[in-house]
């Protein structure tokens, strides 16, 4: 076996990225500290053609080098704006028809493993701060809540990590 390279991967130039098909998803982030885990979650973005990332409250944007460190220029090519709080950006998206789902531990949560995205409909997934997660009030405005099992010692994930999940459930069931 012999790993491909750069050139051989096909990939889209930025430009290309813009133009193409997208996700139908949305990812909010509300109050994400670490400017790391902001270009980690566009970077995983970028690789899974998600529609738009929406960056709210203290959650940092582009341009940083903290953020371009992980994000790699993929805050460049993945749309993004940014809202005084996840409230905003709930409300907006709710607004347009969009279908929005807190990723959260909560009482009738559904499990990922169990979730199937409807075909033809559009999806927001709220990620939350690195300590505090979903803000409750964010978690109440959403119309449902996504749920990660897990099996080991640990309550959490990092939410960049989260974050590659989630897109990919979404891009797997989405793009057979």
């Amino acid at each position: 076996m012999r790993k491909l390279r750069v050139t051989e991967m096909n990939r889209l130039t930025v430009d290309e990225f813009k133009a193409a098909d997208k996700l139908p998803l949305i990812v909010v982030l509300d109050d994400v500290r670490s400017m790391y885990n902001v270009g980690s979650v566009l970077r995983s973005c970028d690789a899974f053609r998600v529609e738009e990332v929406l960056l709210c409250g203290i959650t940092a944007v582009p341009p940083h080098p903290e953020i371009h460190k992980t994000a790699l220029g993929a805050e460049d090519s993945v749309s993004w704006r940014h809202y005084g709080s996840a409230m905003e950006a709930v409300a907006e998206l709710k607004s347009r028809g969009v279908r929005v789902m807190a990723v959260e531990q909560c009482e009738g949560s559904t499990m990922l493993n169990e979730f199937t995205p409807e075909e033809g409909r559009r999806y927001a997934v709220v990620l939350g701060n690195e300590v505090k997660g979903v803000r409750q009030e964010v978690v109440d405005a959403c119309d449902d809540c996504l749920e990660i099992p897990q099996f080991g010692t640990k309550h959490s994930l990092n939410v960049s990590v989260t974050a590659g999940i989630v897109v990919w459930k979404f891009c797997e069931t989405v793009r057979r």
